[in-house]
């Protein structure tokens, strides 16, 4: 079983990929992204599971998989991208970068790592079941 699919569908909020030095720039407690800290991004599929990141202000990252299974890392901001660098299981050694919603409650349509569609959104909370 690969590794890929778990890598961040959210922030897979993201996009183009960009390595580590790319992505170096610091987190920024600022703008949409401050939004997310205490909050909780769904990366829904269309199957209907859904993948959970929870954003610290201090960089770090942690969720849970399609399956249940922990996932962790860092995440940095570059430009108008957020970028999540995944530690937990471990993978490959990149950042996955995407735009971050401007209005983040009302969420955006993108693709994962894999290319497949996801609907992102946030929900207020520390949630582990999707609402509704």
């Amino acid at each position: 079983m690969t590794r890929i699919p778990h890598l961040l569908p959210l922030l897979l909020i993201l996009s183009p990929l960009a390595s580590a030095a790319e992505a170096a720039d610091a987190p920024s407690a600022s703008g949409p992204v401050a939004a997310a800290f205490g909050n909780t991004v769904f990366s829904v599929y269309p199957d209907g599971r859904s993948q959970k990141i929870w954003l610290a202000p201090d960089g770090k990252w942690t969720g849970l998989s399609r399956r249940g299974n922990a996932l962790a890392g860092t995440w940095t901001t570059k430009g108008e991208k957020v970028c999540l660098k995944q530690s937990q299981p471990p993978t490959l050694p990149m950042s996955f970068c995407q735009t971050f919603p401007e209005d983040p409650m009302k969420g955006i349509d993108a693709k994962d790592l894999t290319g497949q569609h996801i609907h992102l959104k946030l929900v207020k909370g520390h949630v582990e079941k999707e609402p509704g």
